[in-house]
């Protein structure tokens, strides 16, 4: 058991799984958008590259930094009877008003402009990031499953924008039992009440 003062936590995967649907959603809009623009390659080829760089896209935000997440995972300990749980949808809300003007302004414009260029191609470059951190949370949440405990980061060692649950000032997870919180493993809402 953790010793001192409690502190606040929040559930890694719903973290990571916050920039998901918003990412993904927007990239599939820029990527609709850019369909009616010919551009400079042609519906056809930027279809292509839209689609080539959604897999690329997926694959490298899915693997990266999967080993700081595993070991972090490795060395987790127990949360402390102090420790606040954080809701999922403060979670969620934390994340996005941080990362307000990239959901909502930067990416999405720079998909539709880049239609301009290579139609479709930057909207689904965009849905695949989505794609990508959907599915390092559903990796996060076998993790949980196989180890019969859901993880938790400290609020405070997250970045001033509430991301990068893995990142340098992150030293550690703790864990509760599998029904804590409001969220199930993976970071999606549960469908059922929690067994206590």
């Amino acid at each position: 058991m953790v010793r001192g003062g409690g502190h606040g936590l929040a559930r890694v995967a719903v973290v990571v799984r916050a920039g998901a649907a918003p990412l993904f959603w927007a990239g599939v809009c820029a990527a609709g958008i850019g369909a009616l623009v010919p551009g400079l390659t042609g519906r056809r080829i930027g279809g292509l590259a839209g689609a080539a760089l959604f897999l690329v896209a997926l694959a490298v935000v899915f693997c990266a930094r999967r080993g700081r997440y595993a070991a972090l995972v490795g060395s987790a300990v127990r949360a402390a009877k102090l420790d606040v749980l954080q809701d999922r949808a403060v979670s969620v809300r934390a994340w996005r008003r941080g990362h307000r003007w990239l959901l909502l302004l930067l990416a999405p414009a720079a998909a539709v402009a880049s239609a301009f260029a290579v139609p479709i191609a930057g909207g689904l470059l965009l849905a695949g990031c989505g794609a990508g951190l959907w599915l390092k949370a559903a990796w996060v949440g076998r993790r949980e499953l196989a180890a019969g405990v859901l993880l938790w980061v400290r609020v405070d060692w997250l970045d001033a924008r509430a991301g990068r649950p893995a990142g340098k000032t992150v030293k550690g997870y703790r864990t509760t039992g599998i029904a804590a919180g409001d969220a199930a493993p993976g970071g999606a809402r549960r469908r059922t009440a929690a067994l206590v």
